[in-house]
């Protein structure tokens, strides 16, 4: 398969050390060549796979130096892209690295697209779709647990699972396909029924296996959508600043401080937690923070964790009852905080309303209870642990949904034998499935899928 040869920044944008500009393909190479000069006269044509050399970029137009560089040299196949790969190290300033990528685009690279050299890398066979879309989830992954386990998926531990599911039901198909053409043959077809369900429930139970890490594996891909909620100045603010380790909200002992939701990424004990900062909730005539009261009950709605916040030196109120109320039903934590003040709060009220949440007492002043309440963040939906090294994790939305799919349709095919449906009729729920765990891996995909897939990638990427 041929294509352009494209060039790309595969660096964040912005002042640093080093900046690297990315081509693939088969005139990457020569188009390098025509700009590079190195001191010992070495031709890039000329040198030796996975070398790097010293040299300097030339505009062959004018003759001048664009800039002082390193460049890598990859020779096809044995690259990311399966492809020629030229990555040109120059300095990191803004000016200097357009200008490098300028050069090569005015002398016969095409900018690249997002996410356009691992779309090669799939199309050209190096990685299947699964491994792709695991190098987004690595670039993305914010605890060392959401790194191991997209790592694992871009070694390939989860296109392996499925690969080897796939291969089941093929051969299972195979043993139907003798069944319809030898139908003279009784012990051929009892002994396909029996091996129809042994093979379908080995399947059907590999996938829920599979299935059952998806909601671990979504968080750590995603993180914990985790509102932090109560009345105004309880310490929610307080609490998002201790998670985050610096002063990003605002914290004052006046009520209505937080106007709007704050959001931010922490990592707690390797559970990524999405912390959203939310408004005091209370009747307010302020229009303003009317507004956020009401951004506050929206978040409520779409969190996976709610953190509630109550004041230790006040009693319980009529809006604190609400709060309870509100959040009937979901995953809840609550935060008695401010413990370094008079207690004048009811505990065992508290723990009446809370029912089976967790109770924690802080003192987020003195930098008390903030361990515990960590572990019991990560006892709630983790247990405790996570053996990332040890599983394979489903933690992609297309992913599930299409495992999700596959164990429907084997059910269907299960239950047709079970009712004497005529083999051939089962052969096409089984088919099914095949192609469906074939989506996940890039087997059987459409086209447009894949661009849309990939779009979301990073430039240079």
């Amino acid at each position: 398969m041929e294509f352009e040869t494209i060039a790309a920044i595969s660096t964040p944008m912005g002042e640093g050390a080093i900046a690297i500009v990315r081509l693939s393909g088969d005139q990457a190479l020569s188009i390098v060549d025509r700009l590079f000069r190195s001191p010992n006269g070495k031709r890039l044509i000329e040198v030796a796979t996975h070398t790097i050399h010293y040299g300097h970029l030339i505009d062959p137009k004018t003759n001048a130096v664009v800039e002082e560089v390193m460049v890598s040299v990859m020779k096809g196949p044995k690259t990311f892209t399966r492809e020629d790969v030229v990555e040109i190290n120059c300095h990191g300033g803004l000016v200097s690295v357009k200008k490098v990528l300028n050069l090569v685009l005015v002398n016969g690279a095409r900018l690249a697209d997002p996410g356009e050299f691992t779309k090669r890398a799939f199309l050209n066979g190096r990685i299947d779709l699964s491994q792709a879309e695991a190098v987004m989830d690595l670039i993305r992954a914010k605890t060392d647990r959401a790194m191991s386990v997209a790592l694992n998926q871009m070694e390939g531990r989860l296109s392996k699972l499925i690969q080897k599911l796939r291969q089941e039901i093929l051969e299972t198909l195979a043993h139907v396909e003798v069944n319809i053409d030898y139908p003279e043959y009784d012990d051929v077809e009892e002994m396909t029924h029996n091996m129809l369900i042994e093979k379908a429930t080995y399947v059907q139970q590999q996938l829920r296996k599979l299935l059952q890490t998806a909601e671990q594996g979504k968080i750590l891909r995603e993180g914990l959508s985790t509102a932090i909620v109560g009345r105004p100045n309880v310490g929610k603010s307080s609490l998002l600043n201790s998670f985050v380790q610096e002063n990003k909200a605002i914290v004052t002992d006046i009520p209505g401080t937080t106007r709007d939701v704050i959001e931010e990424y922490v990592n707690v004990r390797g559970v990524p937690l999405r912390l959203l900062d939310t408004a005091g909730i209370r009747e307010t005539e302020d229009i303003v923070e009317r507004i956020g009261v009401e951004k506050s009950r929206a978040v409520l709605k779409e969190a996976d964790l709610i953190l509630l916040v109550l004041n230790y030196s006040e009693a319980i109120s009529e809006e604190d009852e609400k709060l309870f109320e509100v959040t009937k039903g979901m995953d809840v934590i609550v935060i008695v905080n401010k413990t370094d003040l008079p207690q004048a709060i009811d505990l065992d009220r508290v723990k009446e309303l809370a029912g089976k949440a967790p109770v924690m007492t802080t003192s987020l002043l003195e930098d008390k209870g903030v361990d515990e309440l960590e572990e019991a963040i990560a006892d709630l939906f983790f247990e405790g642990d996570l053996e990332a090294g040890d599983l394979t994790y489903v933690s992609n939305t297309r992913h599930i949904a299409l495992i999700s799919q596959a164990i429907s349709t084997i059910e269907e095919a299960v239950s047709a034998i079970e009712n004497g449906v005529p083999i051939d009729l089962v052969q096409i729920d089984l088919t099914r499935a095949w192609e469906l765990l074939g989506e996940i891996i890039g087997d059987a995909v459409h086209e447009s899928l894949i661009d849309q897939l990939f779009s979301q990638f990073c430039l240079g990427k």
